[in-house]
Formats: structure tokens, C-alpha cells, sequence
């Protein structure tokens, strides 16, 4: 399948590998909230990228906005935690969270939900992941985005300054804290030509 994907600016035709999380780097919010980033986490996010787009049961689903049924602008799948995940070093990956935030989170990371965004149309709306204990809970959500650079976008719930993290080919950002209940998140949609990209959300039992 060919996806349309610009590759980094290093090619990447290696085996994807993890760098240490002892790396990642703390920004505080307000509420309580905060936001861990990592930049190239995963060495060989494009092998891991193109993998993905033609292994993964990829489907779409129709919501209903207003008086009308639209369809959402990305295609889903969603590992249970009895799943077996799509590519071992997702096992790796979720691992990795699980033992650096055990201290902190209490818990492991058990589910992965990968989100396929085709091209700069493709969007999420301002939203936190509210359902199940995440809407009374401190929790945390581990995002790895491999593919093209997009933008992920956090504001306070209320109103507010809002603040820009560029994700690009094996980024890691973490948000924890009442992150998902005081400021919400989104993927904007892009009005220049934007690549395809795949970010997988880990996160503990019970939030969605």
C-alpha cells in the first residue's frame, strides 16, 4: 500500500527501537495538570508507520452531529488489554510507560487505541478522555505519533491560553495529572499539504 508518506529527513529502514524514558522532560499546567514530552522516542518510526497502515484492521464510524450522521475524520482500531498488539515493540512501548509511571500512575498502561490520520483533513475536536474514571480520576494518556508531523493542541476546559506541541516521527507526549479533566486536546485540521500520520494512545484500564 502506498501511503503517501514523506519520510524523515534521516531515511529510516532501520528496526524501530526505543530510547530510555529517563529522557523525557516535565512541562507543569495549570489545575494540577502536566505534560511529558520526548522527542524521537522511537528510532524507526517510519518502518513502525508503514507496518501499521497495511497490518492494523483499520475502520471508520459515523457520529451524530447536530441533525445529521457524519463520518469521524480518521480511521480507528482499539487493542483490549487481552489483545495481542499489532507490532511487538508496541508491547515494548507499553511496558516501557508501565514501569517508568508505576510509581506515579499506580497502574499499568493495558489498552492501545491507534488513530489513523490520512491527510491534513483528517482532525480530532477539543475533547479529554472523560469516559470511565478519567472524569473524576487523575489518569494518564501515553501518545506515540509516528508518520508525518502533526500538531497536538491543549487548552484549559473554560477558556484560556492554549499551547502547541509539534509531534513528529517518534515522539512521545504523556499527559497526566487532571490533564483530562481541566484542559482538553486536539488534532486541528491542517489547511497545507500534510502527509498521513498514526498515533497510538496508551492508557490504564477503565479510560477511554
Amino acid at each position: 500500500m502506498h501511503t503517501g508518506l514523506q519520510g524523515s529527513l534521516f531515511a529510516e529502514s532501520e528496526a524501530p527501537e526505543l530510547r530510555p524514558l529517563r529522557e523525557v522532560r516535565r512541562t507543569r499546567l495549570a489545575h494540577g495538570a502536566w505534560v511529558d514530552v520526548l522527542p524521537g522516542w522511537l528510532a524507526g518510526a517510519d518502518t513502525l508507520f508503514e507496518h501499521l497502515v497495511s497490518t492494523v484492521p483499520w475502520h471508520g464510524e459515523r457520529r451524530q452531529m447536530y441533525d445529521r450522521v457524519v463520518d469521524v475524520p480518521r480511521l480507528l482500531s482499539f487493542y483490549t488489554e487481552h489483545m495481542p498488539l499489532p507490532d511487538p515493540i508496541l508491547t515494548e512501548a507499553r511496558d516501557a510507560l508501565s514501569a517508568h509511571y508505576a510509581e506515579e500512575l499506580g497502574e499499568p498502561f493495558s489498552t492501545a487505541g491507534l488513530c489513523y490520520y490520512r491527510d491534513g483533513r483528517d482532525s480530532v475536536a477539543w475533547h479529554g478522555d472523560t469516559i470511565g474514571r478519567g472524569a473524576t480520576e487523575d489518569t494518564m494518556v501515553a501518545i506515540l505519533s509516528v508518520g508525518a508531523p502533526r500538531n497536538l493542541v491543549l487548552r484549559p476546559r473554560g477558556g484560556g491560553e492554549s499551547v502547541k506541541y509539534p509531534l513528529a516521527h517518534g515522539d512521545l507526549i504523556v499527559m497526566g495529572g487532571s490533564c483530562q479533566r481541566t484542559w482538553e486536546h486536539a488534532i486541528p485540521k491542517s489547511t497545507h499539504a500534510t502527509g498521513p500520520r498514526i498515533s497510538i494512545q496508551f492508557r490504564p484500564r477503565g479510560v477511554r
